[in-house]
């Protein structure tokens, strides 16, 4: 698929605003994962410098292929990169002529995931309202049918925050890929479909109107 006119994408919410990863970011994405790795136990995050210059060249990579479009997470208030975080798995079907989807040039289906945030962001509310940006840009910009979401199994924190977002669990995908420790992992996967979004927009608009004070704060506890 051509992400020719989509890869340009800013999405601005109250706190953050996800902007397209670029090399610019490196240094800010480095200095981002530096203050606590301990969070990072489940998910793939780059330390150092020159892991998070391949980490930005293998998302680019998957960008100018058209599978994803890369985000840095931006702190809306300082302008500060909290972290990163991707619509990946992008895939336009092969719908017949004549069709009403036939020819759109947009995705049919997503993913999230590839979602970390520095210590400093943890349940401020980023997470949610990044999720909540990324689903609303799918559902109502491209008219997706699915977007689905993956976790290690063992991420039970991971799992906590996918199903309180509106996530339905699937089922469990066994020795579904390489763990960010190495492990064979494997990947509970949940999904939100087009009819379920209403319901779903409207959770994620409470929690975000339960704790304005936290998302301007930045204060920092566990993720939600």
């Amino acid at each position: 698929m051509d992400l020719t006119n989509l890869k340009n994408i800013v999405l601005r919410g109250r706190s953050i605003r996800l902007e397209p990863l670029e090399e610019s970011h490196v240094e800010a994405l480095a200095e981002a994962s530096a203050a606590d790795p301990s969070l990072y136990q489940w998910t793939p995050v780059p330390q150092g410098r020159e892991a998070a210059a391949k980490y930005v060249a293998t998302a680019l990579e998957w960008r100018a292929a058209g599978t994803a479009i890369p985000f840095a997470i931006i702190r809306a208030r300082d302008g500060v990169v909290i972290g990163s975080t991707r619509l990946y798995d992008l895939e336009e079907w092969d719908w017949p002529a004549g069709h009403p989807r036939y020819g759109r040039g947009l995705p049919d289906v997503s993913q999230i995931g590839y979602t970390w945030f520095a210590r400093s962001a943890i349940q401020t509310g980023a997470n949610t309202e990044a999720k909540f940006l990324m689903l609303r840009h799918s559902f109502e910009a491209w008219d997706v049918l699915r977007v689905c979401l993956h976790t290690d199994s063992r991420n039970a924190r991971s799992r906590v925050a996918i199903e309180r977002i509106g996530g339905k669990f699937e089922g469990i995908i066994r020795a579904h890929k390489l763990g960010s420790d190495f492990a064979v992992r494997d990947s509970v996967r949940y999904s939100i479909i087009a009819s379920e979004w209403p319901a779903v927009k409207q959770r994620l608009i409470s929690l975000m109107d339960r704790s304005p004070e936290r998302l301007q704060s930045g204060r920092a506890s566990v993720q939600v």
